[in-house]
């Protein structure tokens, strides 16, 4: 499968604050990638390289095959933007807006699937955008993406204000609109529980560093949290495999990607004092704090 995005060896620092460095990762054609981390941890920056926007320090990212820094603007028609649900021209209504965004697509543009959207959320046709909720502008944004028709989107929190039953409605329908069109999806979100609906693919990064790329379902099956119980005042000292290990009340809670059988070992080989052994998989949020640590 190609990849339609390849960054390679991508750096970068705000004046002496190192942001990440040798960041490497591929989207390949047709897949939805979802790039989660913490506040700071880089995100915005990636999105803001792979826009075009932002030269990162060092390294170099490519898109349809072309450095995007000197990208033409036809292959740039290719791709859909959306930063954080930011929507123009609020003095328009839906309709207006859609009209004039079309001018700028002539034979690409594709207003049923603007219009579509727009009916799912039960926004009225003549309805001035000014007067929309924060969560229906993101939404306007959206499906005026969606109308370009590109090939590849780059979504930077693409459910913000929307409340829990739009979200989930929109999660769908981006989901089934990506798959059938089979359309290339690069996205953020600071709400989780949507990601797992959504992508098939995900990145969890930490502070200057990816810690994990894998399929979503690669994730669900092989990452679990571990429990047992081990004496009072009990400090763990554990390897790398085993993700921020903590007690609490006797409890030494840690997670892993190594299957039961391994962890058992892996503890009678740290000479852990531990009964009663317990896993579990996790929802991906659980599974990204499970990785990343609580704080």
């Amino acid at each position: 499968m190609s990849a339609i995005i390849e960054c390679k060896n991508l750096t970068h620092y705000y004046g002496r604050r190192k942001i990440y460095e040798n960041l490497n990762f591929e989207v390949p054609q047709g897949r939805i990638l979802g790039l989660l981390g913490k506040n700071g941890t880089g995100k915005t920056t990636t999105i803001n390289i792979l826009s075009g926007y932002l030269q990162p320090h060092s390294g170099e990212c490519r898109i349809f095959g072309e450095n995007i820094q000197t990208m033409r603007p036809a292959l740039r028609k290719r791709i859909g933007l959306l930063l954080e649900g930011h929507v123009q021209y609020q003095f328009m209504n839906i309709t207006q807006i859609e009209k004039f965004y079309a001018a700028f697509y002539p034979g690409q543009w594709k207003k049923e699937a603007y219009y579509e959207l727009m009916d799912k959320l039960k926004v009225a046709p003549k309805q001035p955008i000014a007067r929309m909720s924060n969560g229906q502008r993101s939404q306007v944004a959206l499906g005026l993406i969606l109308a370009q028709n590109p090939e590849l989107l780059i979504l930077d929190d693409f459910s913000l204000g929307l409340d829990p039953g739009y979200r989930r409605l929109f999660v769908d329908y981006l989901r089934d609109y990506a798959r059938s069109e089979n359309k290339t999806v690069f996205l953020t979100s600071h709400i989780i529980q949507d990601m797992e609906r959504l992508i098939d693919d995900c990145i969890i990064m930490d502070y200057g560093k990816i810690l994990i790329q894998q399929p979503i379902d690669t994730l669900m099956h092989g990452f679990r949290r571990y429990t047992c119980t081990v004496p009072e005042n009990y400090r763990p000292q554990l390897p790398e495999s085993c993700y921020h290990p903590a007690v609490l009340r006797q409890t030494l809670e840690l997670h892993s990607f190594l299957p039961p059988a391994e962890m058992e070992s892996l503890l009678k080989a740290q000479q852990v004092p531990f009964t009663a052994l317990k896993h579990e998989n996790v929802s991906l949020e659980d599974a990204f704090i499970g990785l990343t640590g609580k704080y």
